[in-house]
């Protein structure tokens, strides 16, 4: 199906009140409905808001207090979608609205605090497919004479965009690193992943039973810290990965800067697998940008992701400010990957920043990491499920938003 065609397939869904999911065009009779499966909502409930808020009339779209919509909560909300057993039986085999099949728990931390499966939530952004405005909110940041961002060219972020905004080939293996954040902020994170991990994994496996998952991971913190970073290269075996990833926990840190520039290197120095058939994917989380002087570094470890074919996915968590936001968007930009957020609807770990755009849906984290593998591995856009959709942020219609000043921005 095309993009165009599945935008007007899900608008015209939602104009309906959303009575039904949406997804793509079989490939087969016989694949069986990944959405249906696994488009369960956040803790039970069918905490689902097709109701938005108005969008920011400002240049760069950050919605106000009055003007985004109140989140349904842990278990709350209109039920305006149907449940994931409503979907239709001849959905493809991807993971459009994909959430993996854990069981919802009835709060959101346990005992101990730790963030629980099933409830981190985010948003996510392609500044390749809003490049024109990209480029005036990087513009505008550069000109304010923020320190320390990344002294990339225009050409270079042109030249990406170029090729990053269409629609890229489908693959047939799959390479993700996870490029962690470990300092003391990071706790709720880290648990979160741990406990994710065997899910998301599995959930892929159904999806995609050839594409021989290699994962690999790189932890960092600071100069200061009992490490700057810690890699574990490229392995088959899930089981293995997950008990290095069991492993790290966050401590350290102390001031805002950390060394995601080391972690780059790292990661760029991974076994990473070669040709076309292979989706590369770095999914960056943390919540603190780079040392002011390390911009040029910085720089040449994104161009270097660049080079490799990695895209990278950066998770921007609680507190970043606003040289984070560029740095990870930009990143983004500049390796085909897109900008995915934390949002403070799960009610876990300190306030979130409202990030810099216009249009969202927000769904579990979870959701968004598999739809984005789900992009990567079809080679084609993929919103979300209306049935994952918890809420969203400005007017989404048809995978795209009409703003008040008159522009329209694509959110998929």
């Amino acid at each position: 199906m095309t993009r165009t065609s599945f935008r007007t397939l899900c608008g015209v869904l939602l104009a309906l009140g959303a009575l039904l999911g949406c997804a793509g065009e079989s490939d087969s009779a016989g694949d069986e409905s990944m959405s249906a499966r696994i488009a369960a909502p956040m803790n039970g409930g069918p905490a689902t808001n097709l109701d938005p808020p108005s969008e920011s009339g400002s240049d760069f779209g950050n919605p106000s207090s009055g003007e985004s919509a109140t989140p349904p909560g842990v278990g709350s909300g209109p039920a305006s979608m149907p449940s994931s057993d409503d979907a239709s039986d001849e959905a493809p085999a991807s993971m459009v609205g994909v959430t993996p099949d854990v069981t919802p728990v009835p709060s959101s931390s346990d005992d101990d605090g730790e963030a629980q499966p099933g409830t981190l939530t985010a948003g996510a952004w392609d500044d390749n497919l809003n490049f024109a405005r990209f480029t005036q909110y990087r513009s505008k940041l550069m000109q304010s004479g923020m320190p320390g961002v990344m002294p990339t060219d225009d050409e270079a972020h042109v030249d990406a965009h170029e090729l990053f905004a269409q629609e890229q080939g489908a693959r047939q293996q799959l390479d993700i690193a996870l490029m962690i954040d470990t300092t003391g902020s990071m706790g709720d994170e880290i648990s979160y992943l741990q406990q994710e991990l065997e899910s998301i994994s599995k959930t892929i496996e159904d999806a995609y039973p050839d594409s021989d998952q290699h994962w690999a991971l790189v932890v960092y913190r600071d100069t200061s810290d009992a490490y700057v970073t810690h890699q574990i290269d490229f392995t088959a075996d899930v089981d293995a990965f997950r008990a290095e990833l069991n492993e790290q926990s966050a401590d350290g840190g102390g001031d805002l800067p950390e060394a995601p520039d080391a972690a780059f290197i790292e990661l760029n120095r991974l076994s990473w697998r070669e040709g076309e058939d292979v989706a590369r994917l770095a999914f960056w989380v943390a919540d603190a940008p780079h040392h002011e002087q390390n911009a040029e570094s910085m720089m040449d470890g994104v161009l270097g992701a660049q080079a490799l074919g990695v895209h990278v996915y950066p998770v921007a968590s609680s507190g970043i400010d606003e040289l984070t936001e560029l740095t990870m968007r930009s990143s983004a930009q500049l390796t085909g990957g897109r900008y995915l957020f934390l949002t403070d609807d799960s009610g876990i770990g300190g306030d979130h920043k409202e990030p810099s755009i216009p249009c969202y849906f927000v769904t579990r984290l979870d959701n968004a990491l598999l739809r984005m593998v789900d992009i990567e591995m079809t080679g084609e856009y993929r919103g979300p499920d209306p049935a994952a959709v918890i809420r969203t942020g400005g007017k989404p219609e048809d995978g795209a938003c009409q703003l008040e000043s008159g522009d329209q921005v694509e959110i998929f």
